[in-house]
């Protein structure tokens, strides 16, 4: 955990030093401590830091969602898709573009947080009708459903508004850049409050690793359970979303590589996640920052490019993904 924390802690300096600006570490530490508005340097990194707050956020937002998700669905390949979170956020932003002309991203934000909660809420319904309930594989089916029906929907409207089109692409691609104090403003309190409630499942999350049916004998109220997890996720996913964008890989690809120094035991890994999940994404946006100079390589672009290869690597490791 200390060594997981100093990382954590390098990465976040780097953020604020590296760009199309590199800053000297003498500079960085005396713009931190010492801030002279006078100074270029010193404005460059406290230009940066709102950057880097809003990788935080959204990386461990994303990365203890992840976990959650995947041991409440007891599926090893669950990430935010899965409950239809990035498909109804990204339905919600295109119709607030398309029928009322929101054109800020502190707009953006509201229309994608209520349309990811919507998703998912639905997702959840359809799934519990039944007697057994909200399964894994019944939530599996309703997220892919349910997405489905959405992107088409979605697609409907981005072909007949080309205006839309230029609108939402930027806000889809998924990216921690661009984002000042008062988009991080209104998302924080979500985020703070889904990672308070996520953070404290670890016991029900092992108890589903067993199984509905020991879960049930062990006392534990399953669909309570399931529902106040899939709570903690939906505001997470949605908050990050609705901040950042639609971000792949990083609520998938962190998870596994914290169980493979932890082992099964969620009250180890969402801690972990809460701290290994940002240095995945800040990571990803300082190689994005650096490769196409002067220019820069949104942050999604370059999570699925860091984090596609290295989940394929865990898999082939390790023969199977499983929980």
């Amino acid at each position: 955990m200390p060594l997981a924390l100093a990382v954590l802690a390098l990465v976040c300096l780097a953020s604020l030093a590296f760009g199309a600006r590199p800053i000297p570490f003498d500079t960085l530490v005396e713009a931190l401590t010492a801030f002279d508005p006078a100074n270029g340097d010193h404005a460059v990194v406290h230009s940066r830091i709102p950057r880097t707050v809003t990788g935080l956020l959204v990386g461990s937002a994303l990365g203890v969602a992840g976990a959650a998700m995947q041991g409440v669905a007891r599926n090893p390949l669950a990430d935010p898709g899965i409950l239809g979170v990035n498909a109804g956020a990204a339905l919600a932003v295109v119709t607030g573009i398309y029928l009322f002309g929101v054109a800020e991203l502190t707009g953006y934000i509201w229309f994608a947080f209520a349309g990811a909660a919507l998703a998912a809420v639905v997702v959840y319904v359809i799934a519990s009708v039944g007697r057994e309930g909200a399964t894994p594989i019944k939530l599996a089916l309703a997220g892919a459903a349910l997405t489905a029906g959405l992107s088409s929907l979605m697609n409907a409207i981005l072909v007949s508004s080309q205006d839309t089109l230029d609108a939402f692409r930027f806000w889809q691609i998924g990216t921690v850049g661009g984002r000042g104090w008062e988009a991080v403003g209104p998302v924080l309190p979500f985020i703070a409050a889904g990672l308070l409630l996520t953070l404290f499942t670890g016991r029900i999350l092992n108890n589903f690793a067993l199984g509905d049916d020991v879960a049930r004998g062990l006392g534990q109220q399953v669909a309570l359970s399931r529902a106040i997890t899939a709570l903690g996720v939906v505001v997470l996913c949605g908050a990050a979303t609705a901040l950042a964008g639609p971000i792949a890989f990083v609520g998938l690809v962190v998870p596994h590589v914290v169980r493979a120094f932890t082992g099964p035991d969620y009250r180890w890994i969402l801690p972990y996640c809460l701290l290994l999940a940002p240095v995945l994404l800040l990571g990803a946006d300082i190689v994005g920052r650096l490769i196409a100079l002067p220019g820069e390589i949104q942050a999604g672009i370059m999570t699925a490019v860091i984090g596609a290869p290295v989940f394929i690597w865990l898999i082939r490791r390790r023969k199977a993904a499983g929980l």
